[in-house]
């Protein structure tokens, strides 16, 4: 059941043991994801791991991602666009269903495996504000995944 906002596993990651992301604490503001699958990042260069993941909220809502502290401060990894930004029409979007992937850049000189269930990241839903005369939504709908709105 879809409600205002929340987690659902895409369904080319069905039954692959994909668990929807969880608060850890009272006070936490992002959703611990896990990673898909194994994933090994190498020195010095940008990987995509997938999460399994699609993320539905309101039209006026965003779900930033951040990497977890604790992967960026002890093995130098850093997320490509620093921010990850999940837009309320990249779900179920026709091209990959609005399945999220992290882009990791491996800073290191020493490769990195991710794990499977490996907490990677952590996502924050927020409301967002529109500038006056603002026309978004009047054009075109949306109809790829991942980058699909150009450069």
């Amino acid at each position: 059941m879809k409600g205002a906002r929340g987690f659902q596993v895409v369904s080319a990651f069905e039954g692959r043991g994909i668990h929807l992301p969880q608060r850890k604490t009272g006070a936490s503001a992002g959703y611990d994801i896990e990673a898909a699958e194994d994933v090994l990042l190498l020195p010095r260069g940008m990987t995509l791991v997938a999460t399994g993941l699609k993320a539905y909220m309101q039209q006026d809502e965003v779900l930033y991602l951040y990497i977890r502290s604790g992967l960026s401060v002890r093995h130098q990894l850093m997320l490509m666009n620093n921010v990850g930004v999940i837009d309320a029409d990249y779900y179920d979007n026709p091209e990959n269903e609005g399945h999220i992937m992290v882009s990791f850049w491996n800073l290191g000189t020493e490769p990195f495996q991710v794990e499977k269930g490996m907490r990677i990241a952590q996502g924050v839903f927020m409301k967002y504000l529109t500038a006056d005369a603002d026309t978004a939504g009047m054009g075109e709908e949306r109809l790829g995944g991942f980058g699909s709105t150009g450069l």
